[in-house]
């Protein structure tokens, strides 16, 4: 029982491997999704100033 537990302990590189899975799962999401105008819009272009 004690081996079972040792082989279930979370490790460093476990930790490294699924960030890196997440970012290339996250990038693939936004390659397939493609929210180029929204992204443009909402991070890039300043909002025009209210005229009174």
């Amino acid at each position: 029982m004690a081996g079972l537990l040792q082989k279930l302990r979370l490790q460093p590189t476990d930790v490294k491997a699924a960030a890196m899975w997440g970012v290339a799962a996250g990038t693939g999401a936004l390659y397939l999704i493609q929210p180029w105008d929204w992204l443009r819009k909402t991070f890039l272009e300043k909002p025009e100033p209210e005229q009174k």
